[in-house]
C-alpha cells in the first residue's frame, strides 16, 4: 500500500484501514427527509438524527446565533469598553502573532473605531518578547504609546498572573478576550476575563470568534453604524487557521465567512488572495494551505505587524506591497522549515525503531523557533506519536512547540513534567513549553513516561478511518448537490473519506509536476477522474485497486467540477 504525501521513514507503519459502521438511523432518515442514503449515513455518523437537526446543519442561519452576553464576564467587559468610549480613554490592543491573533486585533480595532475610539495596536515580537503578555512587551508598549487607561489582551493573558499583577499596580485596567486553558494558579487579576473555559459552553471558539461575540454584545448594548456581517471574512480566517472545531456557531460563522471572503471588499485580503492564487469560491483548505500560512509567515520569522497592516490596509498600492512582503516571508519560512525538518528527520532516524518509543522530543540550537511547531506537526503525523521540538538559544533556553495525537493531552503531560520546565501551556493537541538545555533529557524521559501511561499499543498504531463504502455510481448529481452543504470541513466536521473497492485505473495516467498522478478510475461502467498527490510512480500497486478517497469540488472557468483525491491505495484482495 502507498500513502499520498507520505515521506518514507524506516520506522513508520502503514495505517490500518478501519471502516466505520453504518448507523441504524440512516435508513429512516433517508426515508423521512428524501435525502440520499449515502448522505444521511454521513450525517448520522455526526450525531444528526432528526429532520430539524439536519436542516439546521445543512442550511444554518445567522439568526440562530446565541446571545453573546451569556459568555463569562461579557457584560463586565462591555461596560468597561463603553466607559473607555464615553471618556475617550487611551486604549491599547495587545495581541498574538498568529492568524487568530491578527484577525482578532483587526476586528476589535474596526469595532472600536466605529465607536469613535482610536486604539494603539501592539503585537509582540516572537524572537524578542515571545508569546503573550510579558514585561518586555509592556516596556515596549509603554515606550511607543505611553501608559494606556485600558489594555485589551486578545488571544493571550489567561495565564499571565504575574504580568497582570504588575499592570494592575501601574493603574492600568485590563480586559482579556482569550480561549486558552485556565491557569492552575487561579484567575488573572483583570477587570473581565471573557474566556469560555470559565463556563460550560462555547469552548470551541477561537479568539476571533470571541471578538465577534464581544462586538455583537457591544452592538446589542449600543447600536452604531457597523455591519458585523462584513467582518465575517476575518472571523473565518482566524477560526479555520486556529484549527478549532467547526461545530455549532463556529461552523455557521465559517460558512458565511468563507462566502464573505470570496467577495471581500477588503483591499488587503484581495491582494493576498491574488498573490496566493485564490480565486472564485473559497473553502477551508484555501485558508489552511494558502492564505493562512502567508499571514502566519511574518510572525514566525519576524513581526506579525505586516499581516495586521495588510488586513487594515486602505490603499491598494500599500496592500500590494504588504502582500508581496508576506509572500516573500512565506518562501523564506518554507526554506527554513525544510532545513529544520531535514535535520529533525536525521535525529529521528538515529533513534531507531519507534516501536518502544511512545513520544518524540527533539531539539537543536540551529533551529528557528518560529517553525518548530510546523515541523513538530509534520513529524507527529508521520510517526503517529506526540511530538515536541525545541529551539535552544545561545544561553541554552529552549522554546518548544508540541503536537499530539488523539487520546493524549499535551497540557496534562506538561503538568506531569512541571518540575523540569520553566513554563508551559496551551491545548490538548497543541502546546508550548520552555526548557533549559541541560534538562532536555530528563524532560524527554518524563514526557515519554506520561505518553507510556496514557497511550496503549493500539492508540500508537496509526488508523486510516473510512467513513463509508461507496460505488462510483453512488456519487450522483443529486448526492453531490446535497453533499456540498456539509461544508465547511475542518476539526470535528472532517472531510469524509470514502472507500471504493476494485476500481480499475486507466494507466499510465497523466503526470503532474513530475510527482503527482492524474488517472481515470472505472467501476461497473461508471468513471471519475482522480488526483493522487506524491504517488509512488515507480511502484504503483497492481490493479484492481481499493482506494481511500475524498470527493472534492472546485470551479474552473466559472463552472463547478467534482473530482476524486486519493489518500491511500492498495491492491484489491481477490474475491
Amino acid at each position: 500500500m502507498a500513502l499520498a504525501s507520505e515521506i518514507p521513514l524506516p520506522n513508520t507503519l502503514p495505517p490500518r484501514w478501519l471502516l466505520k459502521p453504518v448507523p441504524e438511523a440512516a435508513g429512516d432518515m433517508a426515508a423521512d427527509t428524501g435525502l440520499p442514503l449515502l448522505l444521511t449515513t454521513l450525517l448520522a455518523q455526526r450525531g444528526l438524527v432528526s429532520s430539524d437537526q439536519i436542516q439546521d446543519f445543512l442550511v444554518p442561519k445567522l439568526a440562530s446565533l446565541g446571545d453573546p452576553t451569556v459568555l463569562p464576564e461579557m457584560n463586565i467587559a462591555v461596560a468597561r469598553i463603553l466607559k473607555a468610549v464615553d471618556e475617550n480613554q487611551r486604549v491599547a490592543l495587545y495581541g498574538d502573532y498568529d492568524v487568530d491573533g491578527v484577525t482578532s486585533m483587526a476586528l476589535m480595532h474596526l469595532t472600536l473605531k466605529a465607536y469613535g475610539l482610536r486604539t494603539h495596536l501592539f503585537l509582540p515580537s516572537r524572537m524578542e518578547e515571545g508569546y503573550g503578555l510579558s514585561m518586555d512587551g509592556f516596556a515596549r508598549l509603554f515606550e511607543e504609546f505611553g501608559k494606556p487607561d485600558l489594555l485589551l489582551a486578545l488571544d493571550c493573558g489567561t495565564t499571565s498572573i504575574k504580568e497582570l499583577t504588575w499592570l494592575q499596580e501601574q493603574g492600568v485596567d485590563c480586559v482579556i478576550v482569550d480561549h486558552h486553558e485556565l491557569s492552575p494558579f487561579g484567575r488573572p487579576p483583570c477587570v473581565a476575563l471573557v474566556n469560555p473555559k470559565l463556563g460550560a459552553d462555547y469552548h470551541y471558539f477561537c479568539t476571533a470568534g470571541l471578538v465577534f461575540k464581544v462586538a455583537h454584545a457591544l452592538l446589542k448594548t449600543r447600536r452604531v453604524d457597523f455591519d458585523l456581517k462584513e467582518a465575517l471574512d476575518l472571523v473565518a480566517l482566524g477560526t479555520v487557521a486556529d484549527l478549532v472545531p467547526l461545530i455549532d456557531e463556529n461552523r455557521l460563522l465559517v460558512r458565511r465567512g468563507l462566502e464573505a471572503l470570496a467577495q471581500t471588499e477588503r483591499i488587503g485580503l484581495r491582494a493576498l488572495k491574488e498573490i496566493a492564487g485564490v480565486d472564485g469560491f473559497i473553502q477551508t483548505h484555501h485558508v489552511g494551505f494558502r492564505l493562512g500560512p502567508r499571514l502566519n509567515a511574518a510572525g514566525r520569522l519576524d513581526t506579525a505587524s505586516t499581516a495586521l497592516q495588510l488586513l487594515l490596509a486602505e490603499d491598494s498600492l500599500v496592500a500590494n506591497e504588504f502582500a508581496v512582503l508576506l509572500e516573500n516571508h512565506n518562501r523564506d519560512r518554507q526554506a527554513v522549515e525544510l532545513e529544520v525538518f531535514n535535520e529533525a528527520e536525521q535525529q529521528l532516524l538515529a533513534m531507531g525503531d519507534l516501536e518502544h518509543i511512545p513520544a518524540v522530543v527533539l531539539g537543536s540550537r540551529k533551529w528557528h523557533p518560529g517553525v518548530v511547531g510546523i515541523v513538530a506537526s509534520r513529524i507527529s503525523r508521520l510517526v503517529h506519536r506526540p511530538t515536541i521540538l525545541f529551539s535552544f538559544d545561545e544561553n541554552g533556553m529552549g522554546k518548544g512547540s508540541g503536537r499530539s495525537i488523539p487520546g493524549f493531552s499535551l497540557v496534562e503531560a506538561i503538568e506531569f513534567c512541571r518540575e523540569h520546565i520553566v513554563r508551559g501551556g496551551g491545548h490538548a493537541m497543541a502546546a508550548g513549553v520552555s526548557v533549559h538545555e541541560d534538562k532536555l533529557e530528563i524532560f524527554r524521559e518524563r514526557f515519554s513516561e506520561a505518553a507510556r501511561r496514557a497511550l496503549s499499543e493500539e492508540a500508537l498504531t496509526p488508523v486510516l478511518e473510512l467513513d463509508v463504502e461507496v460505488r462510483l455510481r453512488d456519487l450522483s448529481l443529486e448526492f453531490l448537490r446535497n453533499f456540498r452543504l456539509m461544508e465547511p470541513f475542518g476539526q470535528r466536521n472532517h472531510e469524509p473519506v470514502f472507500l471504493c473497492k476494485r476500481v480499475m485505473p486507466r494507466l499510465p495516467g497523466r503526470l503532474m509536476k513530475e510527482k503527482h498522478l492524474r488517472v481515470m478510475l472505472s467501476q461497473d461502467g461508471a468513471s471519475m477522474e482522480a488526483r493522487w498527490f506524491n504517488a509512488p510512480l515507480k511502484n504503483l500497486p497492481k490493479p484492481p485497486w481499493d482506494v481511500a478517497m475524498r470527493v472534492q469540488r472546485n470551479f474552473w472557468r466559472g463552472e463547478e467540477q467534482w473530482q476524486l483525491t486519493l489518500d491511500a491505495v492498495r491492491t484489491s484482495e481477490a474475491d
